[in-house]
């Protein structure tokens, strides 16, 4: 789609000149022929790139005139593209890492004062994509680090950002933390995982020496046929998760005890609707923060929901006696 606005003026500006005077090919110095404008939208603000343009003039060098760009310019922004890499890692960070959707990736860029559009987001998502296969195909520096430790141990999980959509199978090595094979798939077949894992296993130039994942059954069917005799165990995430099991529904029916002791916030917001004097100031905090605090989740069993619950509401209660003993009048 057509951009239908004229974009704002940069504010920020770039000068970059190729590092490299000489040609490569022959060795002739180039000359400074001619600029080039960019502009780039980036995490830190609209940015103008003044590219300065050499090229060689030895009509015998197979690289006649052709431009010779600053070298700096990669770092910054992809070729032909309009946004910087530093958006689109973070667009990768926010769809994998935090399983964000697309809209609400969109919602995180405006924020941050990048204007663009959910076609747009997904294109990003695209480039992340393949940015992430071209890094993990490079095979010399990989094998170097791994054959320095003699052995991996893998770690497999798959990151699904939206319901129905294709799952992000992640392979790494637990010991250096590198992703070892990332590949999106329409379902989690024990075959398609087992091809995954002989892929990994068939690349390495050391030993498996172990596997760990979330105990999904594909996922054990899997390790059993692509990689026999090799020890697999659940990771310690979920090992703990399922020992503190009893811990966690305890705790689950002691938030839910709490949540209906703290119900009747919006009436009170209702109430102050309009007021911008100190009391109904102070009052929309205290609702924002109770509602805040019986919103935010725990993520069990490293932080148990129910007791952080139990924790905020006893502090907010202890704010408005404060605040009451000082004069104030306690909210109803």
């Amino acid at each position: 789609m057509a951009r239908t606005a004229p974009r704002p003026d940069p504010t920020i500006t770039r000068d970059l000149s190729p590092q490299r005077a000489n040609c490569p090919h022959c060795g002739t110095r180039m000359r400074a022929d001619y600029a080039n404008r960019r502009t780039v939208a980036t995490l830190a603000g609209l940015t103008r790139l003044r590219l300065l343009i050499r090229r060689c003039h030895h009509a015998g060098c197979a690289a006649y005139k052709k431009p010779y760009r600053p070298e700096a310019e990669g770092r910054v922004a992809l070729p032909h593209h309009e946004f910087g890499l530093d958006v689109i890692a973070l667009v990768g960070r926010l769809r994998y890492a935090e399983h964000r959707s697309v809209p609400e990736i969109r919602t995180h860029l405006t924020g941050r004062g990048v204007s663009v559009s959910e076609r747009t987001v997904t294109n990003l998502l695209d480039r992340y994509d393949e940015l992430l296969a071209v890094a993990l195909t490079d095979d010399r520096r990989l094998k170097t680090l791994l054959a320095g430790q003699g052995r991996v141990i893998l770690a497999i999980d798959g990151l699904q950002p939206d319901v129905g959509h294709e799952v992000l199978w992640v392979i790494r090595d637990v010991l250096s933390g590198e992703v070892l094979l990332a590949k999106s798939l329409l379902s989690a077949r024990r075959a398609d995982l087992a091809e995954l894992l002989g892929a990994v296993r068939d690349a390495l130039p050391v030993p498996v020496a172990g596997v760990v994942s979330d105990g999904q059954h594909p996922i054990r069917w899997a390790v059993a046929r692509a990689l026999p005799g090799v020890p697999y165990q659940l990771c310690q995430f979920h090992y703990l998760r399922e020992a503190a099991r009893p811990i966690y529904e305890a705790d689950r029916h002691a938030k839910k005890l709490l949540k209906k002791k703290a119900r009747g916030v919006r009436p009170i917001e209702r109430a102050i609707e309009g007021r911008s004097d100190p009391a109904a100031e102070a009052v929309r905090g205290y609702c924002g923060a109770v509602r805040s605090a019986l919103t935010d989740d725990g993520r069990p069993p490293l932080a148990a929901s129910g007791l952080k619950l139990h924790d905020r509401l006893t502090a907010i209660s202890g704010s408005i006696g404060r605040a009451e003993a000082k004069g104030g009048s306690r909210p109803s």
